[in-house]
């Protein structure tokens, strides 16, 4: 029984890691003339929340500061992305998710605003039924504590639900929340995914092996 499904935000919706990069690297670059790697981007920023991460690359700055730099750098994002495409098979799934009664979520790590201002960019406002940013709960991903809630909020059973994820604690978090998790092989190998805690891989959501496990679970 399939009655719920989970979605995180950038990377999964839509495929964002790029201007997410180059925000990092107009900030750190105008802040101290750091340098940020793609490698390093994909390891140790992608998919945290700006609270862990920012004291991680600002460890001198004070909490006011790194707030400003925080919301310097969404702000930097924002301008980059006026309109976004969302990822392939995206809009389907969603109609299926529609026509079948099973309920949909958003759980990011993104800020309130960045999350608003995505899904207004992709026309999907009002797709959702909740959008639950993790800056507004107890403890962000990877904590599983953003998926129990979507769940709750769904009134769901993690067995009768999917969760999809691109970054690793987001993985992590849906994994140990109890959810079949499917990764979005957007910016992390399968490899990774998987040992994260991702059960399948897929590049986009018109994946074959997607669309028979949800008629598996809707039968």
């Amino acid at each position: 029984m399939l009655t719920a499904l989970l979605f995180d935000l950038d990377g999964t919706l839509t495929d964002t890691d790029t201007l997410h990069l180059q925000a990092f690297r107009q900030l750190l670059h105008d802040y101290d003339g750091r340098e940020l790697t793609q490698e390093q981007f994909d390891l140790q920023v992608s998919g945290r929340s700006n609270g862990l991460l920012f004291a991680d690359l600002f460890p001198q700055a004070d909490a006011t500061q790194r707030q400003a730099l925080a919301e310097r750098k969404e702000a930097l994002f924002r301008e980059l992305s006026p309109s976004l495409e969302p990822l392939p098979g995206l809009l389907r799934l969603l109609d299926h998710a529609q026509q079948h009664a099973v309920g949909v979520c958003v759980v990011t790590n993104a800020p309130r605003l960045n999350a608003e201002h995505m899904l207004g960019a992709m026309g999907l406002d009002g797709r959702f039924e909740h959008v639950l940013v993790a800056d507004e709960l107890a403890r962000p991903k990877p904590d599983p504590l953003p998926y129990l809630t979507g769940l709750q909020r769904l009134q769901a059973e993690a067995g009768q639900a999917l969760a999809f994820e691109d970054s690793l604690p987001g993985v992590k978090a849906a994994s140990d929340a109890g959810i079949f998790t499917v990764g979005l092989a957007t910016t992390q190998t399968a490899e990774r995914l998987h040992e994260a805690g991702a059960q399948l891989v897929i590049d986009d959501f018109n994946d074959p092996r997607l669309w028979g496990l949800i008629e598996r679970m809707q039968r």
